[in-house]
């Protein structure tokens, strides 16, 4: 059987995310579908095209990557069953492990609060993650305010709930960098 992959980008990207972009035939549901398509330089349906013919550049170097939210829209709507997220997610995995300097600059710097949050108490906790994310930015102060009056509602909780086995979640950290 001849081997249908179109670039080497395509075999890399099937080979991280199990699915194939080349199923894809460009009818847009997932554009249209996406909530953040406004923001985006590249539509989720181009960068599946692109990806088949191997424009790795450009794609790593995209807004899209880093603006994709994952929430799965595009997936829902894909007719063949392509699940588009989990191919951003790749392409942006893919970024990081590259070094490709974000086209988003501080989106990175809060996905690695996030994880490092998680990491560390089991769960998100807003104090913990804003605060990392607000130190490491060199933003300390355009939000006080709102996390002030948070607080005051209690829509936050200052002392964070951590989970009971948190040796368990760094487990699954240590297991999915393999």
């Amino acid at each position: 059987m001849i081997n249908a992959l179109d670039s080497d980008l395509e075999r890399e990207v099937e080979e991280r995310s199990g699915e194939k972009p080349r199923l894809c035939y460009q009818c847009g549901k997932c554009s249209t579908g996406c909530l953040f398509n406004f923001a985006m330089d590249i539509l989720p349906h181009q960068a599946m095209k692109l990806i088949q013919y191997g424009q790795k550049e450009r794609l790593l170097s995209s807004h899209t990557i880093w603006i994709c939210a994952a929430c799965e829209t595009c997936t829902a709507r894909c007719p063949n069953d392509i699940d588009v997220a989990r191919v951003i997610d790749a392409l942006r995995a893919m970024a990081l492990e590259e070094g490709v300097k974000p086209a988003e600059k501080r989106i990175p710097l809060f996905h690695a609060c996030f994880l490092g949050n998680i990491q560390a108490t089991g769960r998100i906790s807003e104090p913990i993650l804003m605060g990392s994310y607000k130190t490491l930015s060199g933003d300390l102060a355009s939000d006080i305010g709102l996390a002030v009056e948070m607080l005051r509602k209690g829509k936050i909780k200052l002392i964070p709930s951590l989970v009971r086995d948190r040796r368990k979640v760094r487990h699954i950290f240590k297991e999915s960098k393999r």
